[in-house]
């Protein structure tokens, strides 16, 4: 039997590489993402080791970058006393800001979308374990103001040269500031900022720019002397502190940054992994499929080696053998593959700005355990319906021409899909409205089930798509069209599975049109009815920019007022969150939808909670709530509980609050309301120049803000759209293999239908006509089944916003009409093979 299912292997080559190709596409994204992730981490993770001292000093409760937004500083004389500890070697302070971009020579902006831009003081202290911190490639470092040395990505970015005047845009306050560069720097590990820019001026300049002209500092290092320990000069150092500070080893506070980065990386990690899985299981039905018309073309084979007494388990453990060699095949080409996608996103990704180019690519052993783990599972599986199939056929009833599949095993399909379908529907309907926990949760598993039981069902739910199909198809076609129904029709099982692994992908690709396109509509209809600002001052980079700018926008003639708006980590009633600032007159720019209290009394140390962030907390109106910013402690009471609105988050204070909790003052966005009286044209034109020399900040109206939105969502759909291309991709194999196959097995009926005058154009159209049959077949269920999740999903999001349903009919009826193409195309080599068929060889053919 070994033997005997070598000799299948090597004499099926094409057929089984076939089915491999979906496993070797589903490993590569499965690998390529855990070796991108991992190299991402490495990287940032080496980052971090170069970026602290052998022990840290900082505002106690503060870690990694909170450190720059407090206010609370590090004098020059505490910094004195940590260098005359017992076992320290030195002591340096720290000046660190965000923010800071330099401007290139083309007027723009250095910086990636999210990324930071840091400003740093110069000194030469060694980074922990005596590892150096940055070091000068080129020029000298800054020894004055008027100087400032950049990393060598943003330097090369920014088109200037040692010697020439740099302008940068700070969040400070003041918005820009020139400078000469004099020095290229770099870290020792050679690694880069992951898109990040650096900016390095003296120790002087640095206080006069980020801390108000004060001789203080955001942190300090202390670096040990030879022998001594970070964590027995961690003591030594914090036996001196005054109350509000604290000493961490170096290990520590380098773990806490990587911590915090490697969970923005896990949900990459996770974004790309469910599109993994969803190619994984496109792939699924494609190796069912191919095993299940190998089987029944290999029905005679198998019945022969029954009769010379293999048993039932040995003929269905020489199917599960071959699925397990396609699989090892597969994952081994899938994980090769992988690493080659892995290097083209780290390179696009430094194309774009985040540089990882500095790190190899990270090829960890869990990652090559995935892969095989995945690839032959996923195969093995999938190949088990088919061996168990392949195990119940009879000597004798094999000997027959046509071994159909018994009609109780379509009835036995449809019931359990049935089933699955009801199962399904009643979920994603106690998801949607019976108030259930992780409700979203419920109802993406009914999604789920509901696929599946569809996909099962599909025999008998295809069939009034496919009769409506194939007389269409009889009407423009004629007997070509005819035998194109008949053959879509002859095996409803086989017909189902090939659509099943299209309808899937179009599935999400119409469920997701939906969402996007009711989210755009949901954005137009907030900016528009829940928007009173005039003009939106944001930074295009996604950080905070100096507040100077507020009060140059509030002293332009023809503004009525400014309302700023910033951010802040805290803590509230024992619970992480983002803590909204604003202005007294941000009521007067949006629409506070009140459900108890009043706005009026938004002064001081007050609090605005939504209505379920105050359900969480069990507070009420007139009551007060603890808000902590690393150790500083604030209770804030609570003067209105509002609806939701994601214009104004759940948890808003106002500006004063957030200062007395020790924040350093700097805006993420201002809203300004234009007075009645004024000229539109002439206040935008006016708060234009305010902002015209500092190209990280945009002043745009509602219109231009709408449509910035709107431009998120749609640049989120295109990725989206990207990476369910990999699943269409692999059911458009699906339907080249089926076809294929088919056309293998009915190779001597191709050759009557020759014989008796069907010529070779009529054979590739009915192979076609047969192909767009499955297409369309997939193409109708999938976006039936999209618009259906899409409109759940709209409802359920109602609360975070997308308030508003649109159905993008244009779109679906697009997509339905690709599926077509594609069906055409898919059917090229089968129908060209078929067409080509030695009309006597394929009579006599077996």
């Amino acid at each position: 039997m070994l033997r005997a299912t070598w000799r299948s292997l090597l004499g099926r080559k094409l057929r089984l590489l076939m089915s491999a190709v979906a496993i070797v596409l589903g490993v590569a994204f499965v690998a390529g993402s855990l070796v991108f992730t991992d190299t991402l981490s490495r990287a940032y993770t080496s980052i971090m080791a170069g970026t602290v001292g052998d022990v840290v000093v900082r505002p106690a409760g503060s870690t990694g970058d909170d450190n720059a937004q407090l206010d609370r500083t590090l004098s020059a004389a505490l910094v004195s006393r940590l260098a005359k500890v017992d076992g320290a070697a030195r002591a340096d302070g720290n000046v660190t800001a965000y923010g800071v971009f330099p401007v290139g020579r083309d007027g723009k902006v250095v910086g990636v979308q999210g990324a930071p831009g840091i400003a740093v003081n110069y000194h030469d202290a060694p980074a922990g374990h005596g590892v150096d911190a940055l070091t000068l490639r080129r020029g000298h470092v800054p020894q004055q103001r008027g100087q400032v040395a950049l990393d060598s990505t943003t330097a090369e970015k920014s088109g200037y040269r040692l010697g020439q005047q740099i302008r940068l845009v700070t969040s400070g306050g003041q918005a820009s500031t020139t400078a000469t560069l004099v020095g290229i720097v770099g870290f020792s590990n050679g690694g880069g900022l992951g898109g990040a820019s650096l900016a390095v001026f003296d120790t002087h300049t640095a206080q006069q720019l980020f801390e108000g002209g004060q001789d203080v500092f955001t942190d300090a290092w202390v670096t040990a002397d030879q022998g001594v320990s970070q964590a027995e000069l961690r003591d030594r150092v914090a036996s001196v502190l005054p109350a509000g500070y604290e000493a961490v080893t170096g290990d520590t506070a380098a773990d806490e940054a990587a911590s915090d980065i490697n969970q923005g990386l896990s949900f990459i990690n996770t974004f790309l992994l469910v599109f993994a899985g969803i190619a994984l299981v496109v792939g699924s039905f494609l190796i069912v499929n191919t095993f299940s018309i190998l089987v029944a073309q290999r029905s005679r084979e198998l019945a022969l080696l029954r009769a010379l007494g293999a048993s039932r388990r040995q003929v269905s453990r020489s199917v599960i053998l071959e699925a397990f060699v396609v699989g090892l095949v597969g994952s081994t080409l899938g994980l090769g593959l992988g690493l080659g996608l892995a290097a083209g996103i780290k390179a696009l990704f430094t194309r774009l700005g985040m540089d990882v180019s500095g790190t190899a690519l990270v090829l960890a052993p869990r990652t090559v355990l995935a892969a095989y783990a995945v690839g032959v599972v996923v195969t093995v599986v999938a190949a088990y319906l088919p061996a168990r199939r392949a195990s119940r056929i009879a000597p004798v009833e094999a000997m027959r021409d046509d071994v159909a599949l018994p009609e109780s095993s379509i009835r036995r399909r449809v019931l359990i899909g049935g089933s699955l379908l009801v199962v399904g529907v009643t979920a994603v309907l106690v998801g949607l409205f019976a108030g259930v926990s992780h409700g979203t949760v419920v109802m993406g598993g009914g999604m789920l089930l509901v696929l599946l039981g569809v996909a099962l069902a599909a025999p008998v739910i295809g069939r009034p798509v496919v009769a409506v199909l194939g007389g269409l198809q009889r009407r423009l076609f004629g007997t070509v069209g005819r035998l194109a129904e008949q053959n879509s029709r002859r095996n409803p099982r086989r017909t189902a599975a090939t659509a099943s692994a299209l309808m899937i992908g179009l599935t999400l690709v119409s469920a997701m049109s939906v969402i996007g396109a009711s989210a755009s509509s949901s954005v137009d209809k907030l900016i528009k009815d829940g928007l009173a600002a005039d003009y939106v001052v944001s930074n295009v980079v996604g950080s905070p920019f100096s507040p100077s700018i507020a009060t140059e926008l509030a002293a332009v003639d023809g503004v009525r007022s400014v309302a700023e708006l910033r951010m802040a980590p805290a803590t509230l009633g024992g619970k992480q969150t983002q803590v909204m600032a604003v202005g007294r007159t941000f009521p007067d720019m949006v629409d506070l939808p009140v459900l108890s209290g009043s706005v009026d009394h938004f002064t001081g140390h007050a609090l605005l909670l939504g209505k379920d962030k105050a359900a969480s907390l069990g507070v009420h109106v007139g009551e007060t709530v603890p808000v902590q910013v690393a150790d500083q402690r604030l209770p804030l009471r609570v003067v209105a509980i509002l609806d939701d609105n994601p214009l104004t988050g759940d948890t808003v204070t106002t500006l004063s609050a957030l200062t007395d909790l020790g924040v350093k003052p700097a805006d993420f966005a201002a809203f300004v309301l234009r007075a009645p009286s004024a000229d539109a044209a002439q206040v935008h034109h006016a708060v234009d120049a305010v902002v015209k020399d500092i190209p990280t900040v945009t002043v745009q109206d509602q219109a231009e803000f709408a449509q910035q939105q709107r431009g998120s969502i749609d640049q989120l759909l295109t990725i989206i759209y990207a990476l369910l291309a990999l699943a269409v991709v692999i059911a458009i194999l699906g339907i080249v293999n089926t076809l294929s196959l088919s056309v293998i097995e009915r190779t001597r009926e191709v050759g009557l239908l020759r014989a008796v005058g069907l010529s070779r154009r009529q054979v590739r159209r009915m192979v076609r006509l047969e192909a767009v049959v499955i297409a369309l077949l997939g193409a109708v269920l999938g976006v039936v089944l999209g618009l259906g999740f899409g409109i759940a999903l709209q409802h359920s999001q109602v609360e975070n916003g997308v308030a508003v349903l649109t159905v993008p009919w244009a779109r679906l009826a697009v997509f339905v009409v690709l599926a077509g193409v594609v069906g055409v195309l898919a059917a090229w080599w089968p129908a060209r093979r078929a067409a080509r068929l030695d009309v006597l060889r394929a009579i006599t053919t077996d």
